[in-house]
Formats: C-alpha cells, structure tokens, sequence
C-alpha cells in the first residue's frame, strides 16, 4: 500500500511590476559611499569658493578707524560702493568692453567653428589647435607681448609707421586702450569659445544633415537652420563665462599699466579698484563691499542672460 504526499504549496506570485528592495542597511552603504565620493569636491568648495565669500561679506560690514578700532558699521560701505564715482566709472567701462567685445568674440569663435565643422578646410585639425594656442599663453605673457607691439616708438607699430613714414594711432592712448585690451582678450579667448561651440555641432545628429541636403539645402541654409539653433544652448554658455570673466578684468590693465600709467589708473576696472583698496590703500572693509558688490552684480548680469536665453528656448 502506497502513501502519497499532499503537494507543497505553491509559493504566491509576486506582483508584476514590482522588484524587490533592497535591505535598508544595504541602500544606507551606498548613500554613504555617494557622500564619500562628494566630500573632497565639497571641501575645496568650501575652503576656496564659500569661506572667502562669507569672509569678504563680514568684513564688509566693519570699518576700521583710528579711535575705536574695528567698528561695525552695517551697510555704510555699500552705501558708500554705490554713491563712489571712481567705481561707477569702472563699471560703466567694463559694461562698454562687455557690449562691444563680447559680441566680437563670440561671432569670431561661431565662424571658425562653423568653418571647422564644415568639413571644407584643407588642415582642420592644424587651424583648431592654431585658434586655441593663444588660450595657453598666461595673460601675463599675452599682455605683455600685445602691450610691446602696440608701442608707437618701441614695438611693431611704430616700426610699421616709421617704415611707411607716416604717423599710426597710439594704441596705448587714451582713446584706443579699451580697444586695444579688447583685441588681447578677444586673441585668447576665441579659441576657448570656439572649442564650446565645436563640441557642441559634434553633438548634431547626421541624419539631419542628410535630410535637408535630400531637400536640397545647400551649406548656408544647414548653417542657419540645424547648426544655428543646435549651438544656442552652447552659445548662451560662453555668454555667461564671457560676461563673468569681463566683469573680472584684471590681468591685461594691470599690465599694461606700466606702459601707460597715465591712461590706466588703479580704478580703471573694478577688480583693479578693490584690488589697490586693499593692497595700496590699506581699506580692506571697503575693498571686500566694492567686491561683493561687483560679484552682486555680475550674478545678476550672467543670471538675466541665462535666463532670457532659457525662456527663447522654451519658447521655440
């Protein structure tokens, strides 16, 4: 006689489209790995970007007089930053190289990358390393280089116009300075620029190039209508640097100040201003306002053109 066994139960189906978690223990690890991968980031954040930031802002908020000390004095010298002539000269002069040069640059960089892209140029990979050569010489060094060769008695300038006997504009005076340091910032940042917008076209899908060369587009109309829209996310990108690093300036007025001390003073832009405040003049309170203010202002700059570019693109 033979005994049969009931049949196990069957285990119960788990629910589709459920997987199963995993333990809480297990997803706290990695949490914390995810952190440990953060912190040396945050770190240097903190110690490079965050605290000098905090700092600068604290000592903003005092004065240091010769009865009394470090005195608190709250927002004075911000009301002082915006009521001081020599500050808003400064940043009257850099919003000018700002609307002029910027623009010069940027339509500068876009060519040499539509030209690159283009696939026409003989030695494309010679004329891009070409175009970015200049942003590996040290400001320092391109200033004084491009500050020699303005020179209407030392440098090639004046040596053409000896040459052809006839008197060339003093490119280091007052009514070409701006222009003048316009032309080095713009000779080491086009090739920058132009590798943002390069890489940017590398990301255009192929398959839209042949679509429209099937309808018959020719290499202006692919330009204008793939390349051009394809590139404005990058564009507005190298708009916000370029606002940024122009409210910074610094490097090439500084040097080419020993060429023409009597065109570039210590307030030419306001980095130079807060720069000479604290250093020459021994005002570190109000330096640290006139540096907050200028941050102030170059967030809002940078933060209205972004957004403007954002709302364009939501709108396409």
């Amino acid at each position: 006689m033979s005994t049969s066994h009931p049949p196990a139960p069957a285990a119960p189906d788990r629910p589709a489209g459920r997987s199963r978690r995993a333990p809480r223990s297990a997803r706290s690890g990695h949490g914390s790995y995810g952190y440990l991968f953060f912190a040396p980031f945050l770190v240097v954040f903190v110690i490079g970007i965050a605290a000098p930031l905090a700092y600068a802002a604290y000592l903003s908020l005092f004065q240091d007089r010769l009865v009394g000390g470090n005195v608190f004095v709250g927002l004075d010298n911000y009301v002082r930053a915006f009521g001081d002539d020599l500050f808003r000269a400064g940043l009257w002069r850099v919003t000018l190289f700002l609307l002029v040069q910027v623009p010069v640059m940027l339509t500068l960089a876009l060519l040499a990358a539509l030209a690159i892209d283009s696939g026409r140029l003989r030695w494309p990979a010679l004329f891009r390393v070409g175009i970015f050569v200049p942003y590996a010489v040290p400001a320092v060094v391109a200033s004084l280089m491009w500050g020699y060769l303005y020179g209407d008695r030392f440098g090639l300038v004046g040596q053409i116009g000896d040459a052809l006997h006839t008197e060339v504009p003093d490119l280091l005076g007052g009514s070409w300075m701006l222009a003048s340091i316009g032309n080095v910032v713009t000779w080491e940042y086009v090739g920058y620029n132009m590798l943002i917008l390069y890489a940017a076209l590398r990301t255009v899908p192929h398959e839209l190039y042949e679509a429209a060369e099937m309808d018959g587009a020719g290499e202006f109309r692919k330009a204008w209508s793939i390349k051009l829209p394809a590139l404005r996310p990058a564009l507005a990108l190298a708009t916000v640097f370029s606002i940024i690093g122009t409210f910074q300036l610094f490097n090439e007025p500084n040097v080419l100040q020993s060429l023409a001390p009597d065109v570039i003073s210590t307030s030419y832009t306001p980095n130079m201003y807060a720069f000479n405040l604290a250093f020459n003049g021994q005002q570190f309170n109000y330096s640290a306002a006139v540096a907050v203010v200028l941050g102030g202002v170059t967030v809002v700059v940078a933060y209205a053109v972004q957004a403007r570019s954002m709302r364009k693109e939501q709108s396409l």
